[in-house]
């Protein structure tokens, strides 16, 4: 195998985020849902004999020590592998939304490498790479709908109805950091329960950060101000600063703000790239 090329990065919405409370180390605790939805990056891989690790943008100008760089370092040292590769990546999915874009860019560097350089890691494995590279990339390795708890290293896979979603990115973006140490989040939310967001999977809860994300980012109310106008209820995804609302029938985009990033989507039953990993007896631990 020589290449992997148009390889699947998923973005995801939190369809709801509680903060329940906050470790003594300062972490926090949180519930959420995370779904798969539709808008991707694609990656594309090319096999080095040199060991070297370079990438090319053909989208987007990406910062040169992205997610995706130190992916495949972080799975080189693991495996002491001879071997390197050549990434192109088109970018899609916005960056500081709150999607999770590099850290499933980054879970898509760990599965297609472990294919291309013929690692045989198990899931497991990845998982423990992919959380030292970010908090949300073992979620992308898992290749399902979750739902979370804990600082997010808590995940049990969750069946979603299939459905439809009208995702506005404003211009902004918003810093997570910012964002969590900030004095007046909230972070004593009730412990929620699987069965009684069950009842109401794309109505449940709240986003427990989107107060003060308002207050650092005009353009999030401003978005969740035009779902509205839609006649749609908006909730922020995860740190923000995109925004999303179900949508039940045909939906015009014709109109949107220009100062919008907007589009339709649908929710993913599972990630393009489950069961990438190898996980029988064979697999490298």
């Amino acid at each position: 195998m020589k290449s992997l090329y148009d390889i699947t990065a998923p973005a995801k919405l939190n369809l709801f985020l509680h903060i329940t409370g906050r470790r003594s180390d300062g972490y926090h605790l949180l519930q959420s849902v995370f779904m798969l939805i539709d808008w991707c990056d694609t990656l594309h891989f090319e096999l080095r004999a040199d060991g070297q690790i370079n990438r090319e943008d053909l989208t987007t100008t990406l910062p040169a020590d992205d997610l995706v760089v130190r992916a495949a370092r972080a799975l080189k040292t693991a495996s002491n592998s001879p071997l390197g590769v050549h990434i192109g990546i088109e970018k899609r999915i916005p960056a500081q939304a709150g999607m999770g874009g590099g850290s499933s860019d980054a879970a898509s560097t760990l599965l297609a490498l472990n294919r291309l350089w013929k690692l045989g890691f198990s899931l497991e494995k990845l998982k423990h790479i992919g959380l030292q590279l970010g908090a949300d990339v073992p979620f992308f390795l898992g290749g399902h709908n979750a739902w979370v708890e804990g600082i997010g290293e808590k995940m049990a896979p969750i069946s979603l109805p299939p459905a439809r979603f009208l995702v506005v990115k404003p211009a902004q973006g918003l810093e997570t950091k910012l964002i969590f140490s900030d004095p007046t989040l909230k972070r004593d939310s009730e412990t929620a329960i699987i069965s009684g967001f069950a009842a109401d999977a794309f109505g449940f809860g709240r986003n427990d950060l989107q107060s003060v994300a308002e207050k650092l980012c005009p353009g999030v109310t401003q978005a969740i101000e035009w779902l509205g106008q839609q006649g749609l209820s908006g909730r922020m995804t995860g740190s923000g600063s995109a925004v999303f609302a179900q949508v039940l029938q045909d939906f015009d985009l014709a109109d949107a703000p220009g100062v919008f990033q907007v589009k339709l989507c649908r929710n993913l039953v599972a990630h393009p790239l489950a069961g990438w990993s190898t996980t029988d007896s064979t697999a490298r631990e």
